[in-house]
């Protein structure tokens, strides 16, 4: 169980909640957007914005922040609600999504936003940056520590394993990379289209420290973060399983939802799926 105090939980599930609302009111403003899987990692981006991550809104290029890479950068709109709500740009910005001239493109960009240590989008890529960036800390003798989050369906990618040889043979133990685990990509089950089980035994078999964890449970979450911290002679893989649209029942398993905006009767069912669940937490 979690060290940090009930009262602390709470909040981190009260920002959770909004983060949520925050995607589905912008992707449904946008039309556009990767909804099925902000949602569902709104919980693990709600705990290291608001506990894990040190990082600093208003000196964003701080030198001893820990660096987050999100390779998965499709997931935006999550991404930018942390960021707004962590204080790196105006709150009301958020409707700006994927509107013409707005900072807040469909994928994010380090020369728009502040906050953003890299670019990406094109996936596969992410995580051979975090490991350049972990080798770098590890050679300066450095104390910040390097995130890395990917997807499951971007885990069929060669350039993930490549990176992943690479860490485990220099013993990035300042690396920590979470793969969001929802079974689900653009065209399907990731078990149908490019089979990736067993896979934390091959994490395992590339020197990784692995763990595992439900990624819509935050105190799960919290406790997992804080082992992975401690990990201090390999790098360390987190296995979150996830649902897609998270908790919102009729967009998880359906692929449909990894890239389609909700139409005005969708994102309406999907407010009161949302408001519905949290009203159940005893908060």
């Amino acid at each position: 169980m979690s060290k940090i105090e009930k009262k602390q939980i709470n909040n981190l599930i009260r920002i959770s909640k909004q983060l949520r609302i925050d995607v589905v009111n912008i992707v449904h403003s946008a039309k556009s957007g990767h909804v099925g899987g902000s949602l569902g990692l709104a919980d693990i981006f709600t705990v290291l914005y608001f506990h894990v991550l040190k990082h600093n809104s208003n000196d964003p290029n701080w030198e001893n922040r820990d660096r987050f890479v999100v390779s998965n950068g499709h997931i935006a709109p999550i991404y930018y609600s942390a960021l707004a709500h962590s204080g790196y740009f105006p709150i009301s910005e958020l409707s700006s999504l994927r509107k013409l001239r707005s900072r807040l493109q469909g994928h994010p960009s380090t020369l728009d936003l502040p906050g953003i240590d890299i670019s990406t989008g094109s996936l596969g890529q992410g995580l051979g940056v975090a490991c350049g960036m972990a080798l770098i800390a590890q050679k300066d003798k450095k104390n910040h520590l390097v995130y890395c989050s990917i997807g499951d369906g971007e885990s069929q990618e060669g350039s993930i394993w490549e990176a992943a040889m690479f860490a485990g043979h220099h013993k990035l133990s300042n690396l920590i990379a979470f793969t969001d685990r929802n079974c689900i990509q653009i065209d399907g089950d990731t078990e149908k289209i490019n089979k990736l089980e067993p896979l934390s035994k091959k994490w395992e078999a590339f020197n990784w420290n692995v763990l595992s964890a439900n990624g819509n449970d935050i105190e799960e979450i919290l406790d997992t973060f804080e082992k992975a911290k401690k990990e201090n002679s390999k790098p360390t893989m987190i296995i979150f399983n996830t649902k897609l649209g998270f908790p919102v029942s009729f967009m998880d398993g359906v692929s449909k939802w990894h890239g389609t905006a909700p139409n005005d009767d969708e994102a309406k069912e999907t407010m009161i799926e949302i408001k519905k669940y949290y009203s159940k937490l005893k908060l």
